[in-house]
């Protein structure tokens, strides 16, 4: 690829224009949106809202529901693997409790289990890539715990609730704000590196949506510092994990229970059965499924597997229709376009200005509200500029050691300190061009407060377990920032004390994959014609991004 060192001579008036408002900016407070203009921007500018852009389920539990087009090309797929070639009798992993996903719910579940008394080599993780391989290590800004004097789980519960437009499911948020001072601890005990002052006390900031300071935060690579001591915790323990062997479809017993799942060696192509009395799954979101074409922050695996297996064993879904765009993905260099920016950059002070270094929206808005302002400022009032890959507004970096002292940006943003050096661009005095990408996967599978993964009739799957992006409830329409660690390590922790306990009582029948079939009959009875089959496990690069 052509290397860009630095901004081309093109920006260079714009990024003037940054640096002679700077100083009328540092003086005036923008003002944060009434609550009605907040709903009327988003309706009118977010993707969501996009005429043509998504289609109602014909099959299934979510059957009458909208969702983008890609989500339902998969829903509406044929299985990966044909029935009749399984060998369901030459069972390869024979265990108490099966965990597919290889991030940080993953990686909690598998830890409660074993500290809640299940037997390491009982326990078997199977992940697509190699463990870690996520967005939990993508993850930059910070996780929330409401554990200040000043601060308090209601204050938390209600931010989350505003945040999600209060279509999230109280009962899970209420978990979360809740258990997030006790994750903060078990992860502190664990080894996690949190940014602190010198006498020891947590350095904590805000995030948009937040009405108080209540972000932990590991420099800018928080999730890959959380995921660290997290893996190596599960190493230590002599948990297994099964690289490079994806889940390709649940297998269910003669009772009409969850058994376990075909896992396919990536190296192999070989086929394996894993037997289980209780299954978690934790695959993660579906960022690389590109939904409308945009760039995306998510890791090369996040292609909703875990979504499409539950939903063919009967699991309802919930908010497919809402897809999280973070405001702030890089859209110069090239090379770097879709990559997260942090909205901890916004955090520490930094302004989202126009081509003529005008501000055009409060910087810690709700994720939803300011994608929207930034989508709006170049699409329809045409005041971002135009690049190889799209559009861009600046986001004032610079800000941040003018507001907060020099040294700031490298003690606090490191890692994209380093990013961006490499193409030539020194965030500490050069703006940055941002415009939003793909991030996160806000609707998912039905959950309940045990992690149970519940079916159109809201009853349990029997053995079934879900945790993390791939479910849906706790943010609601729209995710705030901080909330996705917080989510994996509380919902992964609760799925592996309530599996450990599950177990306890199950006895499973003959294995089958009778779901298998009646999906495909399904699919004939909705006349759905179609040669696609699901999950993918891998994006393809050489055709339409959108398996369509």
């Amino acid at each position: 690829m052509v290397e860009y060192p630095g901004y081309p001579p093109e920006f260079w008036d714009s990024i003037e224009k940054v640096e002679e408002t700077r100083e009328k900016r540092l003086k005036e407070t923008f003002p944060k949106m009434p609550e009605a203009e907040r709903e009327e921007l988003v309706h009118k500018y977010h993707p969501d809202y996009k005429e043509g852009t998504k289609r109602p389920v014909r099959v299934g539990a979510y059957k009458g529901q909208l969702a983008p087009h890609e989500v339902v090309d998969l829903l509406e797929a044929h299985a990966l693997i044909n029935p009749n070639e399984i060998d369901l009798d030459d069972v390869d992993y024979d265990v108490d409790i099966l965990i597919i996903g290889g991030g940080g719910a993953a990686a909690s579940a598998a830890l409660w289990a074993n500290i809640n008394g299940v037997p390491a080599d009982r326990i078997l993780m199977v992940t697509k890539l190699r463990f870690g391989d996520a967005n939990t290590k993508m993850a930059q800004g910070g996780i929330q715990a409401a554990d200040k004097e000043y601060d308090s789980p209601i204050y938390h519960f209600l931010d989350v609730l505003r945040g999600g437009h209060y279509t999230n499911d109280p009962e899970l948020v209420k978990i979360l704000v809740t258990e997030a001072p006790l994750i903060i601890k078990f992860l502190e005990d664990l080894g996690v590196m949190f940014d602190k002052e010198p006498d020891g006390t947590m350095i904590e900031v805000s995030g948009g949506g937040c009405s108080r300071y209540r972000m932990h935060s590991c420099g800018d690579y928080t999730g890959l510092e959380i995921m660290r001591v997290l893996m190596d915790e599960v190493l230590n323990r002599e948990i297994p994990v099964l690289e490079f062997s994806p889940a390709v479809e649940l297998i269910t017993d003669d009772r009409g229970q969850v058994a376990g799942a075909v896992v396919m060696n990536l190296e192999t192509g070989r086929y394996h059965v894993v037997r289980a009395k209780a299954t978690v799954i934790a695959t993660g979101g579906f960022g690389r499924l590109h939904i409308q074409g945009f760039q995306t922050t998510n890791h090369y695996g996040a292609t909703m597997d875990g979504v499409v297996l539950a939903y063919r064993v009967g699991a309802q879904l919930r908010d497919m229709d809402s897809v999280q765009y973070h405001p702030t993905g890089a859209a110069w260099p090239p090379q770097l376009a879709g990559q997260l920016v942090t909205e901890k950059v916004r955090a520490l002070g930094a302004q989202l200005v126009n081509i003529e270094g005008k501000q055009f929206v409060y910087q810690l808005e709700p994720r939803d509200v300011v994608s929207s302002a930034i989508i709006r400022e170049c699409y329809d009032r045409k005041k971002g500029i135009r690049t190889i890959t799209g559009w861009g507004v600046w986001l004032d970096s610079p800000m941040i050691e003018i507001i907060r002292g020099e040294g700031t940006i490298e003690k606090f943003l490191p890692a994209m300190l380093r990013q961006f050096k490499r193409y030539g661009i020194d965030i500490r005095k050069e703006p940055i061009l941002v415009f939003p990408t793909l991030h996160y996967q806000n609707g998912g599978i039905v959950i309940n407060k045990y992690t149970q993964v519940l079916d159109a009739k809201r009853k349990p799957i029997p053995n079934l377990f879900a945790a993390g992006e791939c479910t849906g409830g706790v943010h609601g329409k729209n995710r705030l920032m901080g909330n996705s660690l917080l989510e994996i390590t509380v919902f992964g922790r609760r799925a592996g004390i309530f599996t450990s306990k599950h177990i306890k009582k199950v006895s499973l029948g003959k294995l089958t994959l009778n779901h298998v079939v009646r999906w495909e009959n399904m699919l004939k009875e909705a006349k759905i014609r179609t040669k696609r089959k699901a999950p993918i496990i891998l994006p393809d690069y050489r055709g339409d991004v959108r398996y369509r």
